[in-house]
């Protein structure tokens, strides 16, 4: 019988995944449970949440009696439209696309595992910005349990492969290999979920990038990686030294964010503010937008009025409208 999983059991799953703390873990399991649809089809998903309920409750009473500690590493706060991260083998230009993309500041040198921790740096795009975390490389033998953690609670990843060396290609399987093996609870695919029989397993969705496309001999590597790497990613070729193909990555990164940009008008003033759009995951509503901006104007929340593509201007609207991409939106409480 299959589950048929509401959009608010959804959006609670998406929260847990990108959960950074224990209790974050808790709240959100909790929510996924109470919003569940409760029929036979969910009987083993509610017995697995209910499991991992109990373990983390017990992981946060072990943590405040300082009898363990799980290593959590580091945590970086989301920022921006979404969080993208930067994966891939030794020297293959990781830092280097940060750089471009970003105004952040790695060191960039010509040998590998320059990069030791994650770095962040925010991507504009048009009127908004993305996270990029940087991360050290990814071998066959060592992948830092930092970047564990952020691959699943990010939106994206983007797997950088070397095309300057021959050894490119075999460090972009060793990659693919250290994450897709069985025992790994995070693995990389073509779309973003946890997987219903194992809550523990998380998969995000992933761009193959390509990079040093400007070099010699970096075409027939490409068609070689084709070839000997069959994977169903979407392909971004790109120099990320010489800004090749990056305006086309950039934009493929903020439209698989999937997010919306809303403008706020005060019911007082003649013009909304258009410097600083909130952004809200495609199908989210009025009332997540007034939960964004305080916890009171759910309470309090009477109507709003909208501007924009799906409706007539200053149309009066319930908290279950939908917003789309550049809605202008007047609260009313």
């Amino acid at each position: 019988m299959p589950a048929n999983l509401t959009p608010s059991y959804l959006k609670a799953e998406e929260e847990y995944r990108r959960a950074q703390t224990l209790e974050e873990e808790l709240k959100w399991l909790q929510v996924m449970l109470q919003e569940m649809p409760k029929h036979k089809g969910t009987d083993h998903l509610q017995a697995m949440i209910k499991a991992k309920i109990a373990k983390v409750r017990r992981e946060i009473q072990e943590e405040k009696k300082g009898k363990a500690k799980r290593g959590r590493g580091i945590r970086i706060p989301r920022q921006g439209a979404g969080t993208a991260i930067i994966l891939g083998g030794p020297n293959a230009g990781k830092s280097q696309l940060l750089a471009s993309l970003t105004r952040a500041q790695p060191e960039i040198a010509p040998y590998p595992f320059t990069t030791k921790t994650p770095m962040p740096g925010m991507m504009p795009w048009e009127d908004v910005f993305v996270q990029l975390i940087d991360t050290p490389p990814i071998t066959a033998d060592y992948i830092d349990p930092n970047t564990v953690g952020l691959i699943r609670s990010a939106d994206l990843a983007l797997l950088v492969v070397d095309l300057g060396c021959d050894e490119g290609i075999e460090q972009c399987q060793e990659v693919l290999d250290r994450l897709n093996n069985p025992s790994s609870k995070t693995r990389l695919a073509t779309s973003q979920y946890l997987d219903e029989q194992d809550l523990g397993i998380s998969y995000t969705r992933t761009f193959l990038v390509p990079n040093k496309i400007e070099l010699p001999e970096a075409q027939d590597r490409l068609q070689l990686l084709r070839e000997l790497v069959p994977v169903d990613f979407p392909e971004y070729v790109i120099s990320a030294k010489e800004r090749i193909g990056l305006d086309r990555l950039a934009e493929a990164i903020f439209k698989a964010l999937d997010v919306v940009r809303v403008y706020t008008k005060l019911p007082s003033a003649k013009e909304p503010d258009l410097d600083r759009p909130f952004t809200l995951r495609r199908g989210q509503t009025v009332l997540d937008l007034a939960e964004m901006i305080h916890n009171d104007y759910v309470q309090k929340f009477k109507f709003a009025r909208i501007w924009g593509s799906a409706v007539y201007p200053g149309t009066q609207v319930k908290g279950d409208y939908v917003l789309q991409d550049k809605d202008i939106v007047e609260i009313h409480i």
